[in-house]
């Protein structure tokens, strides 16, 4: 009998002071901070009466910045990448800054890189209306099984079918070539110009 390994998750903190990079920070009205794992606990620390404390945010989960978004009228994102960061400008409509401890850079998402963003989804949803076969990806990874949604949407669409994966590969897509397009249920963060997220699926489906 095959026995699964276990996994043990290690929350991995930044020992990088944000208090320099945020002396370089100049945002007018209420500020929600948002940020990952790493600069967490520092950010809970900070003391500053337009700031608004959102939280930890993962590329799939959101929810901490939009439980005040009402409350603010920009975000803040301290950490590194852009990744998070443009996926809350564009789902939120906020203005999103960005405070970088570890490259001590202070800038804001432009309204090019949504614009950039928004055509390669036109892109995508263009192969999604002209696909002949889908391919549902499912993946096994704790925070990330989203096997319900993908029955729904097996469901609702012919031709279709649902890929398990723990680790993935995009090589192996490859061996699967007669899929027109790829429907990626787990972290949005997995790309590829075949690939397209639910999330950003239309809701008429």
């Amino acid at each position: 009998m095959e026995k699964k390994m276990k996994k043990i998750f290690i929350p991995a903190k930044s020992k990088k002071n944000i208090g320099e990079v945020l002396k370089k920070v100049k945002i007018k009205g209420k500020v929600g901070l948002i940020t990952t794992i790493q600069f967490l606990d520092q950010v809970k620390n900070l003391k500053n009466k337009n700031f608004i404390f959102g939280g930890q945010i993962l590329g799939c989960n959101i929810k901490n910045a939009e439980k005040i978004k009402n409350k603010i009228n920009s975000f803040l994102y301290i950490g590194s990448g852009k990744f998070h960061p443009i996926n809350i400008a564009i789902k939120l409509k906020k203005s999103v800054y960005i405070a970088n401890p570890l490259t001590n850079e202070f800038s804001k998402i432009k309204e090019s890189e949504i614009k950039d963003y928004e055509k390669k989804l036109k892109g995508k949803l263009s192969k999604f209306y002209a696909a002949k076969k889908y391919g549902i990806m499912v993946s096994t990874k704790k925070g990330q099984y989203n096997i319900k949604k993908a029955l729904e949407l097996n469901k609702k669409l012919k031709n279709s079918y649902i890929f398990l994966f723990d680790n993935l590969d995009q090589n192996e897509f490859e061996n699967f070539s007669e899929i027109d397009i790829w429907i990626n249920t787990a972290c949005s963060r997995i790309e590829g110009k075949n690939i397209i997220n639910l999330e950003d699926l239309p809701t008429t489906i």
